[in-house]
């Protein structure tokens, strides 16, 4: 059959598109990844050598495809590696053994193999993620050398409790009601752990250099209890600081209300609707309040950087994980025996002290199907509201009538939104 003279068979194409995108792909990934090396005048490996890598990559793989053998693919690899570590035998840089060029051009063919394998989205991924690594070379030496022996005792007891710790824990419930799980108590510790080292990683990293806004915020994030005291008594001892230290606090605990809405939305999104109108409500009228005197509380001068207990060692833990067993058995046994009272009663209590143990508890009893999305919704905030009024007596024990009149101003305001939100919450039911 023909066309106008010319047969039909010219107009179809001997390859798939998608196989053409899956070599440009594979080359555009080697050309991103060489863009970056070519910034090294001594590389052996530039912009071209990266993207023929990333090209032979997806070759390698169109032809095990059509051997049906992966052979070929581990030859393309084999080969890649021989080439690239003689070159450096050859031309070895004077100041790099080339270790990053030799690792690099091999994730490069790596990527190329697996745009052809189907995994684009993937390898687009890992070649952007790769580029980033290689280019801020100087940047991550920065930070390692900035890091203490504390900081590396944090980061690898983080690791002990997530990646060993963790594993090996039962997933299944224990005790009464079977309310106890030791795998979800475990991924609770993980949680609050992680959150907590990733706040003390920013004040580690940030300091007071900013100022007073981004301290409150970071402070929040690591402990707003620790952050109270702190700046409590630095207001003491430095009453021409009371203004920045009010700021500091309650941006602080303006997070923590942020903070608890987060932790909701990971653990029970169906929860977070409930809790949405008392928290937003509180951090509108706080940052309302915090505007009015923002600069007559921003004044600067030299700021304390919270020293808060290192969140992942192994000790405070087990403490929290403790607790959040104990706060777990009582809500769940307050709930059966006391119905709702006995719950906000348990929930008021032990958020004086910590918001993170029973709001975790009540968000648990609820995954179970044990508690229904009102009371757990009313627990939390409950806990907040209790823990903000614990926190503002501090800073009058702490700081003084003179910072605590500062501080009771903005607290009341949060605690008004949030108590307007359990009000709320509670009138639905009648």
């Amino acid at each position: 059959m023909t066309t106008a003279g010319v047969p039909t068979v010219l107009f179809s194409l001997p390859f798939e598109p998608r196989q053409l995108e899956a070599l440009g792909l594979a080359t555009l990934i080697g050309l991103l990844m060489g863009l970056e090396r070519e910034r090294r005048p001594a590389a052996l490996a530039g912009v071209r050598t990266f993207g023929l890598t990333g090209l032979l990559g997806a070759l390698a793989g169109l032809l095990g495809d059509h051997f049906a053998t992966p052979a070929l693919m581990i030859a393309g690899f084999v080969l890649v590696a021989v080439m690239i570590i003689a070159a450096n035998f050859r031309q070895p840089e004077p100041n790099d053994p080339g270790t990053t060029s030799v690792i690099a051009l091999l994730v490069c063919y790596c990527l190329g193999a697996m745009v052809w394998l189907g995994y684009g989205r993937l390898a687009v991924m890992a070649a952007v993620g790769s580029t980033m690594l290689l280019y801020f070379k100087s940047e991550l030496r920065g930070v390692a050398s900035r890091l203490t022996s504390q900081d590396w005792r944090s980061v690898l007891q983080f690791s002990v409790l997530s990646l060993i710790v963790l594993p090996i824990l039962p997933n299944r419930g224990f005790g009464p009601y079977d309310a106890v799980n030791p795998h979800q108590v475990w991924m609770m510790v993980v949680l609050i752990s992680g959150v907590s080292l990733a706040g003390y990683a920013a004040l580690r990293f940030v300091g007071a250099r900013y100022g007073a806004p981004l301290l409150g915020l970071m402070g929040g994030l690591v402990s707003s209890t620790a952050t109270t005291m702190v700046f409590s008594r630095h207001a003491r001892e430095n009453p021409a600081m009371a203004s920045t230290a009010t700021l500091v606090i309650l941006l602080a605990n303006l997070i923590m209300v942020l903070r608890v809405l987060a932790i909701a939305w990971a653990l029970s999104p169906q929860v977070v609707g409930l809790l949405v109108p008392g928290s937003l409500l509180a951090v509108l009228i706080g940052t309302v309040v915090i505007g009015l005197d923002w600069r007559q509380m921003a004044s600067q001068g030299e700021l304390p950087v919270p020293q808060t207990r290192n969140p992942t060692e192994l000790r405070a833990a087990l403490g929290f994980g403790l607790l959040y067993a104990a706060v777990l058995l009582c809500a769940a046994w307050l709930s059966d025996i006391a119905g709702r009272g006995g719950l906000y009663l348990l929930a008021f209590a032990s958020g004086l002290t910590d918001v993170d143990a029973i709001a975790l508890s009540t968000l648990r009893l609820y995954n179970l199907n044990k508690l229904e999305g009102l009371p757990t919704a009313v627990s939390i905030l409950l806990a907040m509201l209790a823990n903000l009024g614990f926190k503002t007596f501090l800073a009058f024990l702490l700081g003084g009538a003179g910072l605590g009149r500062r501080v009771i101003v903005g607290m009341f305001a949060v605690g008004a939104g949030l108590a307007g939100g359990i009000i709320w919450l509670l009138n639905t039911t009648l």
